[in-house]
């Protein structure tokens, strides 16, 4: 019985939950590629994928914690090999940046973190320096999580988001040369990613 618990919340919180999360944001973050198949209803439409996503992204956290409890029965150490204080140390070290990243990324989208609005301008702030700041904050919440639970094991799983907020990253920025055009490719041009772009140096 036990077992059966252990990989069902594997497949079903852990990859399931996770990859839906990413699946539905992805399709959050197209209202201007959608609103040219039906109309301005797509950013109703997008509005609630972001927030099926949320929900699919707790159930995978959730994940995380229950598998605290039904670890599978891989070869993996089930602890760190250090003490127990310095890896909550070391969650700390990454989530005070990653926290700021977060905060600021939502703080200067303002409510389009949440519903994406046809009228919403380009972002500032932050914005001028990374295009996706609170992509870039959020990664790294598994690996927070999977330090404060002592798991190498779930350490290693969040590795399987990085892939997915790039893909993430990718298609919002697709529609977005949709929504805004040229301000976009050009914003895009002087602008990182995920980190801030070297500035050329005039002669």
């Amino acid at each position: 019985m036990f077992l059966l618990i252990e990989w069902l919340n594997f497949f079903c919180l852990l990859v399931f939950a996770l990859f839906m999360s990413m699946y539905l944001y992805v399709k959050s973050v197209g209202p201007a590629a959608l609103e040219q198949k039906i109309g301005e209803q797509a950013y109703a439409k997008c509005a609630q994928y972001r927030q099926m996503s949320e929900v699919f992204g707790i159930l995978g956290l959730a994940g995380y914690v229950v598998y605290y409890f039904y670890p599978l029965p891989v070869p993996i150490p089930t602890s760190f090999p250090i003490p127990y204080y310095m890896s909550v140390a070391i969650a700390v070290l990454i989530l005070i940046p990653s926290g700021y990243l977060m905060y600021r990324g939502t703080t200067d989208a303002g409510e389009e973190t949440a519903t994406p609005k046809k009228e919403h301008t380009l972002y500032g702030g932050i914005y001028n320096t990374i295009r996706h700041p609170q992509m870039l904050g959020e990664v790294w919440t598994g690996f927070v999580l999977a330090l404060f639970l002592n798991s190498p094991f779930l350490f290693l799983f969040s590795f399987f988001t990085f892939p997915l907020f790039y893909w993430a990253a990718v298609a919002e920025e697709n529609d977005l040369i949709i929504r805004y055009g040229q301000p976009y490719i050009e914003y895009r041009e002087r602008t990182g990613m995920f980190f801030p772009k070297k500035k050329e140096q005039t002669p």
